[in-house]
C-alpha cells in the first residue's frame, strides 16, 4: 500500500520504520521541512516530504502528532488520498501539554473530536501501546501471548484494512466497536498502555468507565 504518516514522533516515526520494512510505499511529514527526517529516511527507506504531501494518493493515512495540534493542520491535508483510503489517528489528550479542549473534557471521545477537526472518519489505534513495544515486540500469528491492540471505527471495508494492518504489523487486531466507544481506550482506561492478549484486551474494554481520571482532566 501507499501510506501517507503525517507525524514523526515516537508512534509516527516507529511506524513508517515497521510499515516500510513490510514493503509499503512509506512517506512521513513532520511539522517541519522533508529534510530534517533525512535520518529517518535514510534508516528506514521511507520517503520524506512536506505534511501537505503526504496523503496524496495514498491508500491508507496515518495522523499521529499531539491533540493540540490537529486544529494546527492545513485544511483539506487529506483531500488528497483515495476516497476509500481509512484514516488512523493515534493521538492521546494530554491537558498538560495540549492545553484545555472544551469539547473532549465535556465528554466528546478523544477520536470523534479528532474526526471532526479533519472533517472526515477516522480508526482509533496504536495510542496506548508503548512505542519501543510497538517496534520491537509484533509476533507472527498464533504465537501465544501475542499483543492485542483495540481498533474502533465504522465498521466495513476501510475497518478491514486497518485491522488487516495490526495483524502485519505483529499485534492481534481486536475490534472495539464504532468511534463513539473509542473513550474505552483513552488514556486512564485499564486497557491503555497495557501489553494484553486478546481476551485481556476485550475485558479491559468492557471494564472501562466513561468517567476521566483526574490526571488526565485539564
Amino acid at each position: 500500500m501507499r501510506i501517507g504518516i503525517i507525524g514523526a514522533g515516537h508512534i509516527g516515526g516507529t511506524l513508517a520504520r515497521r510499515l516500510g520494512a513490510l514493503g509499503h510505499e512509506v512517506r512521513v511529514a513532520n511539522s517541519r521541512a522533508p529534510a530534517t527526517l533525512a535520518e529517518l529516511a535514510a534508516e528506514s527507506g521511507v520517503t520524506s516530504v512536506w505534511a501537505a504531501d503526504a496523503a496524496a494518493d495514498a491508500d491508507l493515512v496515518i495522523v499521529s502528532i499531539p491533540q493540540k495540534s490537529v486544529p494546527e493542520l492545513a485544511s483539506g491535508i487529506l483531500a488528497d488520498a483515495k476516497a476509500d483510503a481509512p484514516v488512523i489517528e493515534t493521538n492521546n489528550y494530554y491537558p498538560r501539554r495540549d492545553g484545555r479542549i472544551d469539547s473532549i473534557e465535556s465528554g466528546t471521545p478523544e477520536s470523534v473530536w479528532v474526526s471532526e477537526q479533519l472533517g472526515r472518519s477516522v480508526y482509533k489505534v496504536f495510542n496506548g501501546i508503548y512505542w519501543k513495544h510497538l517496534l520491537e515486540k509484533g509476533q507472527p500469528a498464533g504465537s501465544p501471548g501475542r499483543i492485542a491492540l483495540p481498533v474502533a471505527g465504522a465498521d466495513g471495508p476501510a475497518k478491514e484494512v486497518v485491522i488487516d494492518l495490526v495483524d502485519q504489523l505483529g499485534f492481534d487486531p481486536v475490534d472495539a466497536g464504532p468511534l463513539s466507544e473509542s473513550w474505552r481506550q483513552q488514556p486512564g482506561t485499564p486497557v491503555y498502555g497495557a501489553d494484553f492478549d486478546a481476551a485481556g484486551v476485550r475485558r479491559a474494554l468492557a471494564e472501562a468507565s466513561p468517567e476521566r481520571q483526574p490526571e488526565f482532566r485539564a
